[in-house]
């Protein structure tokens, strides 16, 4: 397989300066219902990453399926096929993985997020919050409602799962939390891309944190997809692109940046929370 290479505008061969995480996203394209063939093709991309100096790597939504708004098969626990392999690849190529899945859930399934550590152990796992009610996958799965906070380094990270990106109340908790940076594993359809970025740019400078948009591509029985995963900072400026290969996008993050960002320009502070809930509730 050949994998095309995609990498932020840091310098690639500098290495991991001070508190600077490295980190992959991982733009692939699923086998549809077939997570063995989709695991081994994305053992190679966690390979690459690790070998390019990356300390974690992100999978798009449901990657090792497909995304399905109401899914049939293949829905696991925690300790099935697919987190088992990824738990594998994480001790075998010391990087961090964050993994997508159809976790088994009574009455209906998650739709989850994964987080394993370089050790294999998981550190996090994230539900998603907002389902999306156009494609019914609100009858198919049970909404999170839980946060998916978690520490890597030196880095305080959240997780969010593609619809979830049009809602900017999770990312406000997530920077009121003291999050750096937050993934969206998704499977945002060619046909809607102009809002990938704009959802992105806009989360990434109104919480002065890192958003990285970590898109599939290729066709499936659901909807197109064209890629363009990407990697804002906490100026809402694109640091990283891809077009819509299959490859492997690389960013420098460095938490130090949404700290002086937040403290040289102080928006939180000026909010007024109590004074907006108050508006909301108020009778006509």
């Amino acid at each position: 397989m050949r994998t095309q290479i995609s990498i932020s505008k840091n310098d690639p061969e500098r290495g991991n300066e001070g508190h600077i995480i490295r980190v992959c996203s991982a733009q692939i394209m699923s086998a549809w219902e077939n997570p063995e063939k989709t695991l081994t093709k994305a053992e190679i991309f966690i390979r690459h990453a690790a070998d390019c100096g990356a300390k974690l790597i992100c999978f798009p939504e449901q990657f090792a399926t497909g995304w399905d708004p109401k899914p049939q098969k293949n829905i696991q626990d925690t300790y099935g096929s697919v987190v088992v392999a990824l738990q594998t690849y994480a001790r075998e190529y010391r990087i961090g993985i964050i993994g997508s899945l159809r976790e088994h859930y009574d009455p209906l399934p998650k739709n989850t997020a994964i987080v394993i550590n370089r050790h294999g152990r998981i550190l996090a796992k994230y539900a998603k919050m907002h389902l999306f009610s156009m494609s019914h996958e609100h009858e198919g799965n049970t909404p999170g409602t839980d946060l998916g906070i978690f520490t890597f380094d030196s880095l305080t990270c959240g997780i969010a799962i593609c619809y979830d990106l049009r809602f900017p109340e999770l990312f406000r908790i997530y920077a009121q939390k003291g999050v750096n940076a937050v993934f969206v594993p998704s499977a945002w359809p060619e046909s809607r891309i102009k809002h990938w970025e704009l959802f992105i740019r806009a989360r990434a400078a109104e919480n002065q944190m890192y958003v990285l948009g970590v898109n599939t591509t290729g066709k499936t029985p659901i909807d197109q997809y064209a890629g363009a995963s990407m990697t804002a900072d906490p100026h809402g400026t694109i640091i990283s692109r891809a077009n819509e290969a299959e490859q492997l996008l690389f960013s420098d993050i460095d938490p130090g940046e949404v700290e002086s960002m937040r403290n040289a320009f102080p928006v939180e502070k000026d909010r007024k929370d109590m004074l907006y809930h108050s508006l909301l509730t108020m009778t006509k």
